[in-house]
């Protein structure tokens, strides 16, 4: 096993969630293919995202799952977006109306904000702190 590949988010319905995903957010759309009964196979990946990595939007079918839509972890923050561009990237994005919880912080790790998409699921934008310079010892030994 080398990696995850998709990761399944349930949503009330696919048109809206890839307005959503790329519109305010800037995700490509992989895949948007037929299913038999109906269905739908929707992909979605950050832009410049590897192969490797995507959301599968998945359209609830029942009331049970759409009583999931939007606290698929019961609040806590469910993705991590992490970006080389955070100041640009949250700028675009509130101005794309994406809502956000809190106002950006600058942390040991990186600087992250939490946001949420329309249903209520919740993100970290996150800029990962630079990791530190290699010094010409370590890089021999590395």
């Amino acid at each position: 096993m080398s990696r995850i590949a998709l990761v399944t988010l349930v949503v009330p319905d696919h048109d809206e969630a890839i307005a959503f995903y790329t519109g305010p957010l800037a995700f490509d759309l992989v895949e948007d293919e037929p299913r038999p009964g109906g269905g739908r196979w929707v992909v979605v990946r950050p832009r410049g995202a590897d192969e490797g990595s995507g959301l599968l939007l998945a359209q609830a079918k029942n009331e049970a799952e759409l009583a999931r839509v939007g606290d698929q972890t019961g609040g806590r923050v469910a993705f991590f977006l992490h970006t080389e561009d955070f100041a640009g990237d949250y700028a675009r994005m509130r101005a794309a109306g994406v809502t956000f919880l809190e106002e950006p912080r600058h942390e040991t790790y990186g600087s992250v904000v939490v946001f949420q998409d329309p249903w209520g699921n919740r993100w970290d934008l996150l800029q990962p702190a630079a990791a530190p310079a290699a010094t010409p010892d370590q890089e021999s030994t590395a």
